[in-house]
């Protein structure tokens, strides 16, 4: 792994936490899916009038479009969907924190659908993430953290690993930021539908909501992600989700930061034993 790839995995990981703050601000004041419908729809335009300008073609090959497709559901309408609608009821350090378990179901998923070998130093890892988010739910729960709210972060959790192991697909054969747009496209269309069977259409216009609209739509949605499918075409999606290990420690800091939410010792504990579990499980890979 050269410097650059260290650069653009830091970059993307603290971008990619940044997100879940900024929608925290969003679904405060706006309905969430359409929120992120729009986001997706200005990011994916751009995306893709970008790349056209830059001389990329709509011309993808099969696993290319098969995997923008999954990704599309995956990552954009069913990852992010759930997340903004969870963040209705629970804080932004708490959807970071689930979400950083992300590199573990994909270890998981790995083992027992594709048949993967887990090393001793993989299956501690494992078993120290459950430990890890064991310790937090149970400090949230008995807290009053909303069930239904936390429900669907972890199963926004699944479907973005689901999404990653189907990136590699999408991160070979160049078009990478028409894949990012057409991706987003995807998922912009599908929660356009969700929310207009789902959701009242009620806005309340505010300064922070526009800079956090944009923020959202432009650092997180977009630049992340083009990141992102770079990062894995550069080094491969197994060196690539070990910068996911930094999201629960990124997470935590800019909620706190930035909305003030506060922490107690039983979350911290559980990020750093999450932190430790998502390294080794990362580490236990390499040859």
């Amino acid at each position: 792994m050269d410097l650059r790839a260290i650069v653009m995995g830091l970059a993307f990981a603290l971008m990619w936490s940044s997100a879940f703050t900024s929608a925290r601000m969003i679904v405060a004041e706006a309905p969430p899916l359409l929120a992120l419908s729009a986001r997706f729809l200005i990011s994916g335009g751009l995306g893709v009038a970008i790349a056209l300008a830059l001389g990329q073609s709509w011309r993808l090959t099969r696993p290319q479009w098969k995997a923008t497709l999954i990704f599309g559901l995956c990552q954009n309408a069913l990852y992010l969907g759930l997340n903004f609608v969870a963040m209705q009821w629970v804080q932004a350090s708490v959807a970071s924190i689930v979400a950083s378990t992300m590199p573990l179901m994909v270890a998981l998923l790995g083992r027992v659908v594709y048949g993967d070998t887990v090393r001793p130093l993989g299956l501690a890892g494992l078993v120290a993430g459950v430990i890890g988010v064991a310790i937090i739910m149970g400090a949230r729960l008995s807290g009053g953290v909303d069930p239904v709210g936390l429900s669907l972060c972890f199963a926004a959790a699944l479907a973005l690993s689901i999404a990653t192991l189907s990136v590699r697909g999408a991160s070979s054969g160049g078009n990478v930021l028409m894949i990012v747009g057409l991706q987003m496209l995807v998922g912009a269309a599908v929660l356009a539908v969700v929310s207009a069977l789902t959701e009242t259409w009620e806005v309340v216009p505010s300064t922070r909501l526009v800079l956090a609209f944009l923020y959202t739509t432009l650092i997180p949605g977009l630049l992340a992600t083009w990141i992102w499918f770079r990062l894995v075409g550069r080094i491969g999606a197994v060196k690539a989700a070990t910068f996911h290990f930094l999201n629960p420690f990124f997470g935590v800091a800019i909620a706190a930061a930035v909305l003030g939410e506060r922490l107690g010792l039983p979350d911290l504990l559980g990020v750093v034993i999450i932190t430790g579990g998502i390294l080794a499980v990362q580490l236990s890979k390499q040859r």
